[in-house]
């Protein structure tokens, strides 16, 4: 499901500039589960793809004169309804953690998988979602064995002072319960 690029085969694939070589393509043992939404509390439209392409017109809301320069991605979206969407093939390194640590490594975009959840800290996340980041999950495992179920975080736990996604209300015990099959 994973091709030789690092590309999902059941995503749809929308290639974002922000990236960069990892140092060591063997070293990815890491998954860290985000959030957004843009603008924010407010889903579907088209404003997260064109953020992470850097195309997001500053004009069409107040926050996005604020965003609108920042260059990150993740390497995927998954939407509200279920679906997947790729920017960053998994072989790259994607700018989703920022300052970050795990297990006391800093740096966590040279060895992460980031996925963004369309959604909030408040508003819990569709079923769809969750039916689709397990399955994502699945083939991640099966390619990058080094991603094992103590090493999927949150990005609220690899950066606590400075992030709170996906908040309370991603239900952990579900999604493990999902993956653990």
């Amino acid at each position: 499901m994973i091709d030789s690029k690092g590309w999902y085969q059941k995503a749809r694939h929308v290639p974002s500039p922000f990236f960069d070589q990892r140092s060591d393509k063997q070293d990815i043992s890491l998954l860290v589960i985000h959030n957004i939404s843009l603008p924010p509390g407010k889903f579907g439209g088209p404003y997260i793809e064109q953020f992470f392409l850097g195309n997001l017109n500053p004009d069409e809301h107040p926050f996005f004169k604020v965003i609108h320069k920042m260059g990150v991605s993740a390497h995927c979206l998954i939407r509200r309804g279920g679906e997947i969407v790729q920017f960053v093939s998994f072989l790259d390194r994607a700018w989703h953690a920022g300052a970050s640590s795990f297990a006391g490594r800093e740096r966590c975009n040279d060895y992460s998988i980031g996925i963004e959840m369309e959604g909030s800290d408040f508003i819990a996340y569709t079923e769809a979602q969750y039916q689709s980041l397990a399955r994502l999950t699945h083939a991640l495992m099966g390619q990058y064995p080094d991603i094992t179920l103590p090493r999927i975080t949150g990005h609220q736990y690899i950066a606590p002072l400075r992030k709170t996604d996906p908040g309370l209300v991603f239900d952990w015990v579900k999604y493990r319960g999902l993956i653990d099959k």
